[in-house]
């Protein structure tokens, strides 16, 4: 099965497709775009129906192919043979000179293992061992077809899921046949046989929403947790750490002075490892609660451990002793529906959002690179909280309705603008705040945590 690639140098497409037991490549001067690919994709299945039938003409079709001589030559070949071959040869099978499955994949593991981080190499490892190999075993790898594939995946599918689901996910079925992807991509390119996952399209993921705490689930779950476990969720719910950040954060990326906590490893399956990206290396401003709490987790913890976090043994807290053990059960005695921790962290986004920090100083808070998850994720939050939803126009159209006042004037001049004085419900809410973390204080009645009432009257976030 043939498939449209590009070339890494150029961007241009070329067809990739075997002809008579040979790998042919035919570039063109398309670049990468949809609209081109599906053009030669429609192309490429011309040909194959066309080879199949036996009709194809390779010169009618690439008449400027060097390849069109060397066909040339061995027909001619063929034709002074005691033997006369038939026009159309059947491919070889590619198992005459592709390794094993197995074989290739720990020789593909061997060569890659240093770009990848510990963590990953380990997840990578056990999806090997017990899905890919286990599956394919000892099969030449060229032999793989991509029926073959299909019937992995639905062998996939019918696999029990974690936490007592019934299946596995497709989350999950994508994250098993992604390294099988890039193997089978190293090893067309390797030993001259087409990719059978070429133009592969994942499973589709439903999109699940953000669970986050209202600002009154918050001062619930403060007032209910153990003592041992209320400067954990301070710091938690109020930072936007990711697990691995916080429980892999030591005491010398605590700057008190400054009031920052920096953000430089993570703990992953036991390990302090670098951060997931880049862009989560950051330096996250500490609040006046943040700032208390640590201060009290400083005088109960730097004397046992390097780590802020640390279970008696001065050894990092365990995510998953945490969550079983800790976490769960407080949300069942706080009444509350069960959700991850991950969901403190999108509490601390819908909360910088309420207050009305700026977009960019919560996502260098959050560690992203950009606004543009920001607003993807939590973007429906918003509304709720600063009211620019809409209801500003609303309330301007109405008012003027309603006085009769409908008049189209010419725009106001910055004298009429200075004498217009500005409505509350109208201005933007972030004009009269600050933009660095500064703002007025967000917290109110969390064990004592001042806030203002602007945040405190609004409890569904």
């Amino acid at each position: 099965m043939g498939s449209v690639r590009s070339r890494k140098e150029t961007g241009l497409l070329f067809l990739d497709f075997r002809y008579q037991g040979q790998r042919c490549r035919e570039q063109t001067l398309l670049p990468e775009t949809p609209a081109n690919r599906k053009r030669l994709e429609k192309l490429l299945l011309g040909i194959e129906q066309e080879i199949k039938q036996g009709t194809f003409d390779y010169a009618k079709a690439f008449p400027t192919s060097s390849r069109v001589q060397e066909l040339e030559a061995q027909a001619l070949h063929q034709m002074s043979s005691p033997i006369v071959a038939a026009p159309f040869k059947r491919e070889l099978p590619a198992s005459t000179t592709t390794p094993s499955f197995r074989t290739f994949v720990e020789q593909w593991v061997l060569e890659h293992q240093i770009e990848w981080r510990r963590s990953h190499l380990r997840t990578l490892q056990s999806t090997i061992d017990n899905h890919l190999i286990r599956y394919f075993q000892d099969k030449p790898i060229g032999d793989i077809t991509r029926e073959d594939i299909m019937a992995f995946r639905n062998q996939l599918a019918s696999l029990p899921g974690r936490s007592g689901k019934s299946t596995l996910s497709n989350k999950r079925i994508n994250g098993i046949l992604g390294p099988l992807r890039r193997i089978l991509e190293d090893a067309a390119d390797r030993h001259g046989f087409t990719n059978p996952l070429a133009n592969y399209k994942p499973l589709k993921i439903r999109k699940t929403d953000v669970h986050p705490f209202s600002l009154t689930e918050v001062q619930k779950l403060l007032a209910v947790c153990r003592p041992d476990f209320k400067d954990y969720l301070v710091i938690r719910i109020f930072t936007g750490m990711r697990t691995g950040e916080a429980h892999g954060l030591k005491w010398k990326y605590v700057d008190f002075e400054r009031r920052q906590i920096l953000i430089r490893e993570t703990q992953v399956l036991g390990e302090d490892e670098y951060t997931k990206t880049d862009s989560s290396q950051r330096d996250i401003q500490m609040s006046q609660p943040v700032f208390e709490a640590l201060m009290r987790m400083h005088a109960a913890t730097a004397h046992l451990s390097e780590y802020v976090f640390c279970n008696r043994q001065g050894k990092p807290l365990d995510n998953k002793n945490f969550t079983d053990r800790v976490w769960y059960p407080l949300l069942r005695h706080a009444g509350m529906e069960m959700r991850r921790p991950y969901q403190m962290r999108h509490t601390a986004a819908t909360l910088w959002l309420a207050s009305g920090e700026s977009p960019e100083w919560i996502a260098r808070q959050l560690g992203h690179g950009s606004t543009e998850m920001l607003f993807r994720v939590y973007s429906r939050y918003v509304p709720n909280i600063t009211r620019q939803d809409g209801s500003a126009i609303d309330r301007l159209l109405s008012s003027r309705f309603a006085s009769g006042d409908i008049t189209l004037s010419a725009p106001a001049s910055d004298h009429d603008r200075r004498a217009i004085p500005s409505h509350p419900s109208t201005t933007a809410p972030h004009t009269n705040r600050h933009q660095d973390g500064h703002g007025p204080p967000l917290f109110v009645a969390l064990g004592g945590f001042k806030t203002n009432s602007f945040a405190a009257t609004h409890t569904a976030i």
